[in-house]
C-alpha cells in the first residue's frame, strides 16, 4: 500500500498558500481590508521611534519643527518643516538654544519666520509612499539630500491614518491632505506656488498628481515644478502586474484568467488615475501659457513598480502637449528624437512645448526607495527652480 504522507505533504505545500491567497483575494474585495492592504498605514515603528526628536535621524537640533496641519474636513496631520542647513547655520546659536519638540503653534517659532519672512524662500513639499511614518525607512535620507547643501526648505506630512495623523486613508482624503499642506504653505507661510516644488514617491506620486490637478484646474496655479519618483499610471493597471519586492505577486497569477482579473481589478475602490490627471494638468498649463517643469524619475532596478509605468506617465503627459493624436509608431519616433541614451538602462527624454517641459529619466540604480536620495531627484528639484542650465531642463 502506497504511503499517503508524500501526497499529504505536497497537498499542504501547494494547498495552504492557495487557500491563503484565495482568502486574501476575498478580503481585498472589501473596501476596509483593501485600503489596509494598499496603504499599509498601520505598519510603522512608532512603538520605538519618537518622531518628535528628528535629531536621531541626523538633523541638527531644531533644524526640524514637528507641528500639525488641519484639513478641510477637520483631520489633524502630523508634519515636519525642515530648515535648509546653510540657513540653519546662520542662526545656529539661537535655534539650538531653544527647547526642542512638537510646536503647538508653529507660527510662533523662529523657524517659521525664517520661511515666511523671506520673499525668495523656496519650498519642497514631499509626499511619501505607502506604509510607515514620516521618518521611516529612507525618508530622512531623502529630506537630508534636499536640505543639507541647498537653500530649500522642506515640508512633509503623514497622511490621514499614517503615523500620528488622525483619520483613515482614502483617495479623496489623501488629496484633501495634500491640499491642506499646500494651502498652509501658500496662505499661512506665504510661499507663492511659483516657489514650491511638489515631490512624490510611489503612492506619493499619485497624491502629488491629485493635488496638481486640483490646484491647476480649479485655481489656475502654476507650481515651480512637479517631480514624480517611481510613479505609476493608474492603480488598477499597476496592480495587475505588481509583485511585492519583485517576486511576491499580488494579482499577477490572475493574468491566466483575464475575466477574473478584470472582475477583481474592477473592485479597486481608489483608482488613482495619475496618467489621466497629468494629461489634464499639462494641457491646461499649456493652454493658458503657463509654466511647468514636470520630471519623471525611475530606477531601472525598481522591483516594486516597473519602470515601464513611467513610460505610460510620460506618454500621457505628452498627450497634453501635442495638438494632434499620435499613433504608437509616431510617438515612438518622436520620443526617440528627443532621447539621449546615457548608458545601459539609462536615458533622458525631454519634450518641450512653449514653457512646458516634460522630462523623463531612467536611472540604472536606486531601486524603489533609495533612488529618492540619489542625484537625479535633487537635480530635478534644482531644474524646477531654474538653478541648472535651462537647455537641459
Amino acid at each position: 500500500m502506497a504511503n499517503p504522507l508524500p501526497f499529504l505533504s505536497i497537498a499542504l505545500v501547494f494547498g495552504v498558500p492557495l487557500v491563503l491567497y484565495i482568502i486574501f483575494l476575498c478580503l481585498s474585495a472589501i473596501p476596509f481590508f483593501q485600503r489596509n492592504f494598499l496603504y499599509a498605514h498601520r505598519v510603522n515603528t512608532l512603538w520605538w521611534a519618537n518622531i518628535d526628536e528628528p535629531e536621531q535621524w541626523g538633523f541638527a537640533k531644531n533644524q526640524v519643527t514637528p507641528f500639525s496641519i488641519t484639513t478641510a474636513d477637520n483631520q489633524t496631520l502630523y508634519a515636519w518643516h525642515i530648515l535648509p542647513l546653510p540657513l540653519y547655520a546662520q542662526h545656529e546659536a539661537e535655534l539650538s538654544s531653544r527647547p526642542a519638540g512638537f510646536a503647538h503653534d508653529i507660527t510662533e517659532t523662529r523657524n517659521f519666520r525664517l520661511l515666511r519672512d523671506d520673499p525668495t524662500s523656496k519650498l519642497v513639499i514631499s509626499f511619501h509612499g505607502n506604509a510607515g511614518h514620516i521618518a521611516q525607512g529612507v525618508r530622512p535620507q531623502h529630506y537630508l539630500s534636499l536640505t543639507s547643501h541647498t537653500p530649500y526648505h522642506l515640508l512633509t506630512v503623514d497622511y490621514r491614518g499614517f503615523g500620528r495623523s488622525t483619520g483613515s486613508p482614502t483617495e479623496h482624503g489623501l488629496i484633501l491632505d495634500a491640499a491642506a499642506v499646500i494651502n498652509w504653505a501658500v496662505h499661512t507661510a506665504g510661499v507663492a506656488p511659483s516657489r514650491i516644488v511638489l515631490v512624490g514617491q510611489s503612492l506619493g506620486t499619485a497624491v502629488a498628481c491629485g493635488a496638481a490637478e486640483l490646484f491647476t484646474l480649479q485655481e489656475g496655479v502654476d507650481f515651480a515644478g512637479i517631480v514624480l519618483v517611481a510613479g505609476f499610471s493608474t492603480l488598477p493597471k499597476m496592480l495587475s502586474g505588481y509583485a511585492i519586492a519583485g517576486w511576491l505577486p499580488v494579482l499577477r497569477p490572475l493574468t491566466y484568467w483575464p475575466w477574473l482579473l478584470d472582475k477583481i481589478v474592477g473592485r479597486v475602490v481608489d483608482k488613482w488615475e495619475s496618467a489621466e490627471r497629468l494629461a489634464a494638468v499639462v494641457k491646461r498649463v499649456k493652454e493658458r501659457g503657463g509654466r511647468l517643469r514636470l520630471s519623471l524619475v525611475h530606477a531601472r532596478n525598481d522591483w516594486d513598480i516597473p519602470s515601464h509605468e513611467d513610460d505610460l506617465l510620460f506618454r500621457a503627459a505628452v498627450s497634453g502637449l501635442v495638438s494632434r493624436e499620435m499613433d504608437a509608431d509616431d510617438f515612438k519616433a518622436a520620443k526617440a528624437a528627443r532621447t539621449v541614451v546615457r548608458g545601459k538602462d539609462s536615458f533622458v527624454t525631454i519634450w518641450r512645448e512653449a514653457n512646458v517641459v516634460v522630462r523623463q529619466e531612467l536611472f540604472p540604480y536606486g531601486g524603489h526607495n533609495s533612488v529618492l536620495y540619489y542625484a537625479p531627484v535633487a537635480l530635478a528639484v534644482m531644474r524646477s527652480f531654474g538653478v541648472v542650465d535651462g537647455a537641459a531642463s
